[in-house]
């Protein structure tokens, strides 16, 4: 490993807050682009983060991996009969405004994601997306934005609704609800 990729994902691992992070990022220049508002929860760095832009108020959940490049080259050029050499496949990811990536997603080079997009946890984005609430593998649309806030903004209404003094027991009526029925 690069001696400067794992001293600043020391680095990243000892930041607990995950602003903080972005901020590091940015201020370090890790990526080739990092804007404003932003939240990494994860704390290590791709091979490439040069190949990595994030615009403002994106926000990457913990384990996301985010992956620049891959390594086919080395089985295809350990084949005999292959009279050709064949290079690491590199490319780039770009983060537009307004992006959500849920925990465990994978997203692989030579992508554009939003703006304007979530990203459901354990969702692998193989190909660009724009403008919706996206989830699977591969990633597929499920709900426009606007959809999936009417959807929030009514889950909040019926928890409220609940009995409780504190926010948990609100959350756990909700829950006993929900699934108690």
């Amino acid at each position: 490993m690069e001696f400067s990729r794992l001293y600043h994902s020391i680095q990243l691992l000892l930041l607990m807050n995950p602003e903080r992070r972005a901020k590091y990022i940015k201020k370090h220049n890790i990526f080739k682009e990092c804007g404003d508002n932003c939240m990494f929860m994860f704390r290590k760095i791709p091979i490439y983060p040069q190949y990595i832009k994030c615009h403002n108020n994106v926000r990457i959940a913990s384990n996301v991996t985010m992956c620049t490049h891959d390594a086919i080259h080395r089985m295809f050029n350990n084949i005999k009969s292959e009279k050709v050499e064949f290079k690491e496949r590199i490319g780039c990811i770009e983060l537009l405004d307004n992006v959500f990536i849920g925990t465990n997603s994978v997203v692989l080079y030579d992508t554009k994601i939003g703006p304007n997009v979530i990203v459901a946890a354990n969702s692998l984005v193989n190909k660009d997306i724009a403008n919706g609430v996206y989830g699977g593998v591969p990633a597929k649309y499920i709900c426009s934005i606007n959809e999936y806030k009417a959807k929030i903004r009514n889950r909040q209404k019926r928890i409220n609704e609940n009995v409780g003094d504190t926010e948990e027991e609100k959350n756990w009526n909700f829950f006993k609800k929900e699934h108690y029925l």
